[in-house]
């Protein structure tokens, strides 16, 4: 296995950075020194501080009302971490243009394994250069580090070490607080007299161990690579990639679209030839300032018909809150197929058939999905449980699994031993019985008496073994026995009750409730 190699990137004032690309009009009154706050223990403390706040003296954690004593002229901006997040993974697209494998490194970092990929821009300090150069030019101010373990490349773009012989002797001459322990370890280690990774490395590890915990040495060894840590990229690696790449940028979002469409068709071809189709694609627009956008749809079918693919990344675009923005233009489209499964080919009858309906189906569903939200259309699948919640799982329509019959419940031409309707929770009902254990004569259920003219039951249904006999009705599982009735009213209705628990042995005053309504 070749010597790894990663490039650290830190955005050390990413809020301040990102306000002042996305919302210029904060600074149309000039420049000044700015900080981000956020609320801890009931005040407002310094979270982040740009270059001018920090050459003032102002540090991290600072109250507001400290910080404004000393600088009254001070820009003020409320933490959003929400939106911090959402712009460092678009950083973290953006850098898939390096290698494809990119990870987040909190706090505000990204890390690149650039392992075989150098080359292609030149060298590892071109490929550095290339992309710092790139976020500096839209007004993100970055560090960046080389290193043979994502530990070392992290440490050494947090803790300048200045020149030194080679890498191993920057890396020793690293303080404690790099190895990234607890607060507290960290002042016993400088209290111990070990100021430096060198310090520690100079021990026997048996020793910083028993004193200092397993945690010392794990993080000393994965710094100096004498561990492991495996990288977690942001992205898993897609069964087919397809990319294009632009000599100029351009910035009109219809030939992108276009070219997409066209990168669709290859996508489909080479899907054809594995006898494949995609269930999960995603387009990533790549723009010049270094952020990314990518569009992800899904099929509830295995597809390869460009013409489909891209109804669906229309659908996803117009279901936007925020238009796709060009911005100075994007110079790279990426075409991922993430999930792809065998595609047998179909025979469709000559006025269409099973086939055709289902497909017709199957792109319904994939059009309410992304206009509604991948969550909000659901298909029920059956599970092999005796709880009658529990017999059936709501899940994302485009989650389509291997087709399963639903279980037959009663003979052919009987009524159905289960209601077309559940009510989820239960809901309680009054019942009128002539032994507290028997069936029922009448209810009140919303304001209404009803006369049981017909019943049928008791069926009983006992809560799993494993399962608490707590008599909840909202959880996962039956906290009591349930005795369940079919009943009909006067009126013809019919309802599904039951009394949750056994008189006498399980519930002093059992309860009844109505779980579902038949048709």
């Amino acid at each position: 296995m070749g010597k790894r190699r990663y490039l650290a990137l830190w955005f050390p004032f990413l809020p301040i950075d990102r306000l002042r690309i996305a919302r210029p009009d904060l600074w149309a009154q000039g420049e000044g020194p700015a900080v981000v706050v956020e609320q801890v223990r009931g005040a407002m403390r310094l979270a982040t501080l740009d270059a001018d706040a920090l050459a003032l003296g102002l540090t991290p954690g600072m109250t507001l009302a400290d910080a404004r004593a000393r600088e009254p002229e001070l820009r003020v901006f409320d933490a959003d971490p929400h939106g911090d997040q959402d712009w460092l993974e678009r950083l973290c697209d953006g850098c898939a243009r390096y290698t494809p494998v990119a990870a987040l490194d909190s706090p505000f970092g990204l890390m690149l394994d650039i392992s075989g990929c150098a080359h292609l821009w030149g060298g590892e300090d071109m490929l550095a250069r290339e992309a710092t150069e790139r976020l500096e030019r839209h007004g993100m101010r970055v560090r960046h580090a080389l290193a043979g373990t994502a530990e070392g490349a992290h440490a050494l773009c947090r803790f300048p070490v200045g020149a030194a012989a080679d890498e191993d002797a920057a890396l020793r001459r690293l303080p404690v607080e790099a190895l990234r322990l607890e607060d507290e370890s960290a002042v016993a280690l400088r209290r111990a007299g070990l100021r430096t990774v060198g310090d520690l490395a100079a021990r026997p590890a048996a020793v910083l161990a028993s004193r200092f915990g397993e945690e010392a040495v794990d993080a000393l060894n994965n710094l100096l690579g004498l561990g492991r840590r495996p990288l977690a990229p942001r992205r898993s690696r897609p069964a087919i990639r397809i990319e294009r790449r632009f000599a100029e940028p351009m910035g009109s979002t219809a030939f992108a679209l276009r070219t997409l469409e066209e990168m669709a068709a290859e996508a489909g071809e080479r899907l054809s030839e594995r006898g494949q189709g995609g269930r999960r694609f995603e387009a990533l627009f790549f723009r010049s300032d270094g952020l990314a956008f990518p569009l992800r749809v899904e099929t509830s079918l295995p597809v390869r018909d460009a013409p489909a693919i891209m109804r669906l990344v229309q659908e996803r675009i117009d279901a936007l809150s925020d238009p796709l923005d060009p911005g100075f233009g994007f110079d790279m489209l990426r075409l991922a197929v993430q999930r792809a499964e065998p595609m047998a080919p179909t025979q469709l009858a000559l006025e269409g058939g099973e086939a055709r309906r289902e497909e017709s189906v199957a792109a319904l569903v994939d059009r309410l999905s992304i206009r509604a939200g991948r969550a909000r259309i659901q298909r029920l699948h059956p599970k092999d449980s005796h709880v009658p919640e529990q017999a059936q799982l709501a899940l994302p329509a485009v989650e389509s699994r291997a087709p399963m019959n639903w279980p037959q419940e009663g003979e052919e031409g009987e009524p159905p031993m289960r209601p077309l309707h559940l009510f989820d929770p239960p809901q309680p009902i009054d019942v009128v019985a002539e032994v507290p254990d028997g069936p029922p004569h009448r209810f009140r259920w919303r304001k209404a008496l009803h006369e049981v003219t017909r019943y049928e039951g008791p069926e009983r249904i006992a809560p799993p073994w494993w399962t608490a006999r707590d008599g909840a009705l909202e959880g996962e599982s039956v906290g009591l026995t349930r005795d369940y009735y079919r009943v009909e009213d006067a009126r013809g209705r019919r309802y599904w009750i039951f009394r949750n628990g056994l008189y006498g042995a399980e519930a002093e005053h059992p309860g009844w409730y109505i779980h579902g309504l038949f048709a």
